[in-house]
């Protein structure tokens, strides 16, 4: 054989003892060292007893707990363990009819070869005083036991839509979530409890255990070597004031609408009301209220704050006030008239009756229609861009800058980003030419096709307040291993000088504070020492009697918090949202309120009859 041939049979021959080599090393980390495979070929003999973790704690802003945990029991079956056993004793310790245990018997059988050697929850979230009386008895019911589990408390009454409920994940949920969740698992389905769903369920843990060749469980695998331990899950510490939440609560009380409160400086959301809402009464066993709360026709399960689209009414002026200051379309010098609205030709956009003509502070001080309408007419129709359809869609550019017409991305699930108008949209409605500043004369008072959710604007609140800048809303504060997003530490400039913003809180101050008689339309949220400064609206309602509105912040310098107030059907803004998101600034700053008169009216004020049930 030649040189060549020996070099090719010795390469040849090493090659097959380097592949040899690689397969026993293999079989031996398999067989050996690896416990996996001999696990997973030992399932049908091991029973795993799974441990479910505590749920992590939520606290509010200063420490207080707004929700915890509470043991409960769960009754499981193994189906193929079960023998003969007294159906009348197990049904009366279990305190449940005999059919019912019947019924489960029956189901059982018809999936035996589905659920196989399988534990199954026969009964969820019993008494502890009944599973005391079973496990007396257990010994007469080979196959059934016991499982402690936690569910959630709740010591504070403190916002059942903010917080969400937890319940039992269905077949779509765990496709969704693949190898997390198995059926009789429990997860957060709405608020923060499925926001943070990751952070607060832990990890589960399991013991394991050893059938015999009867299918009776006789000892613990390896003396429980490969056990493993729940995880708790991580404590959440929210933005939320647990007590100023309670009373927003009280304040909204038989209304239907919002009521949101921010730290300016910070966005952290201090409050977070939707009336009417979720009592936490029953979030605990929600599937119990699941039918009767969907039943409503007041929708409590719908959370307002964050998702219903209302046009914002007269407070909406500001970012027109604004943008046409930043254009330089508006002078703070120049007045402009009003004979109870603008009018156009044969028509008029209303206004209620004033002093004419009005200045900057003053048309925002009185709330003036005719003033604004000549606002936007100048941003319009300024001649620096070819088209009204530049100077639109400019507009809109603007007026997203403050958080409109998207959403804000705060941490709360199910945001929406409410409407705006833009040139493409008139185009498509009236043709391109076809529209003119007169056409869509409604959006300079926040009508039209204007649409904002009450989080919106208390965070236009919060914006005036810092003279314009924001941080987007949250609901969540870093804690002890919880991390929330970058982008809530970030400053948000809108497209305005903040030397602009000075020119409309000054107005703002007025329609509180200038004193009753003067036109102010806000003098009832006057709170003497605090320098509120706020902004009425009431928005029409194609649903019925228009929609009252309030944004307001406190103290004028140096804020510290911004609220928006959102009532249906309740009329003027300064009726009913004015002294609404007032008295909550008030409780903020200085713990208690000095108008016991006012809070009475409010608290005891009953508007459900005015509101249309929601289709």
């Amino acid at each position: 054989m030649t040189t060549e041939g020996n070099n090719r049979s010795r390469a040849l021959l090493i090659g097959l003892v380097v592949v040899a080599a690689i397969i026993l090393g293999k079989l031996f980390y398999i067989q050996i060292i690896d416990n996996k495979y001999k696990i997973n070929a030992s399932n049908n003999s091991m029973v795993y007893d799974i441990i479910y973790p505590t749920r992590g704690i939520i606290y509010d802003r200063n420490g207080k707990i707004i929700v915890s945990n509470k043991v409960t029991y769960d009754i499981l079956v193994t189906p193929r363990e079960v023998q003969p056993f007294d159906t009348l004793m197990l049904a009366s310790a279990l305190e449940v009819e005999p059919s019912f245990i019947r019924e489960k018997m029956e189901e059982y059988a018809k999936n035996r070869r589905k659920i196989g050697y399988q534990s199954v929850v026969m009964l969820k979230q019993i008494k502890p005083e009944t599973y005391m009386k079973f496990a007396e008895l257990q010994y007469n019911f080979p196959g059934f036991r016991g499982q402690v589990r936690s569910i959630r408390d709740y010591p504070v009454n403190a916002g059942g839509n903010l917080l969400g409920y937890v319940s039992e994940v269905d077949q779509n949920y765990i496709d969704s979530h693949p190898g997390e969740y198995r059926p009789g698992d429990y997860a957060g389905k709405t608020g923060i409890e499925a926001a943070r769903e990751k952070d607060l369920r832990g990890e589960k843990g399991y013991h394991i255990y050893l059938r015999n060749s009867r299918n009776q469980i006789e000892q613990r695998y390896k003396d429980g070597e490969m056990d493993k331990e729940a995880v708790p899950g991580h404590d959440i510490v929210t933005t939320i004031d647990a007590d100023l939440q309670q009373y927003g609560q009280q304040l909204m009380r038989n209304k239907v609408g919002s009521l949101v409160a921010i730290e300016p400086k910070t966005g952290e959301i201090l409050t977070l009301v939707s009336s009417p809402g979720v009592d936490v009464s029953m979030l605990a066993d929600i599937s119990q209220h699941y039918n009767e709360i969907l039943k409503d026709p007041h929708k409590p399960m719908f959370n307002r704050a964050v998702q219903a689209p209302y046009p914002p009414g007269s407070v909406f002026k500001l970012v027109n006030g604004l943008i046409g200051l930043q254009e330089g379309t508006l002078n703070t010098t120049v007045a402009y008239p009003c004979n109870h609205g603008y009018h156009f030709g044969n028509h008029k956009l209303g206004c209620h009756g004033h002093r004419s003509p009005l200045r900057l502070e003053e048309a925002i001080m009185m709330s003036c229609n005719g003033y604004f309408c000549y606002v936007l007419k100048n941003i319009l129709e300024n001649k620096k861009y070819k088209t009204i359809d530049d100077a639109l869609d400019k507009w809109n550019d603007y007026v997203q800058s403050f958080g409109f017409g998207h959403k804000l991305g705060s941490d709360f699930p199910a945001e929406l980003g409410g409407t705006l108008p833009t040139s493409k949209m008139y185009n498509k409605r009236y043709g391109k030419g076809g529209w003119k500043f007169t056409t869509i004369i409604s959006i300079s008072i926040g009508q039209g096709e204007v649409g904002v959710t009450p989080l919106q604007i208390a965070n236009l609140s919060a914006t005036v307040a810092n003279r314009g800048w924001y941080r987007i809303p949250h609901i969540v504060k870093a804690s002890e291993g919880v991390e929330i997003d970058p982008k809530y530490y970030e400053k948000q400039y809108t497209m305005v000088d903040t030397t602009n913003f000075k020119k409309v809180i000054k107005g703002m101050w007025r329609a509180v504070n200038n004193g009753k008689g003067t036109g102010c339309t806000a003098a009832i949220a006057e709170v003497k020492g605090l320098d509120i400064c706020g902004k009425t609206g009431t928005a029409q309602n194609p649903r019925g009697a228009d929609n009252s509105v309030f944004i307001c912040f406190a103290p004028m310098d140096d804020p510290k918090i911004a609220v928006a107030a959102y009532v249906e059907n309740a009329g003027f803004g300064a009726t009913w949202a004015a002294p609404i998101a007032s008295l909550l600034i008030e409780k903020y700053l200085k713990g208690e309120t000095s108008r016991p008169d006012l809070e009475e009216r409010v608290m005891r004020g009953n508007l459900m009859s005015r509101v249309k049930a929601y289709k």
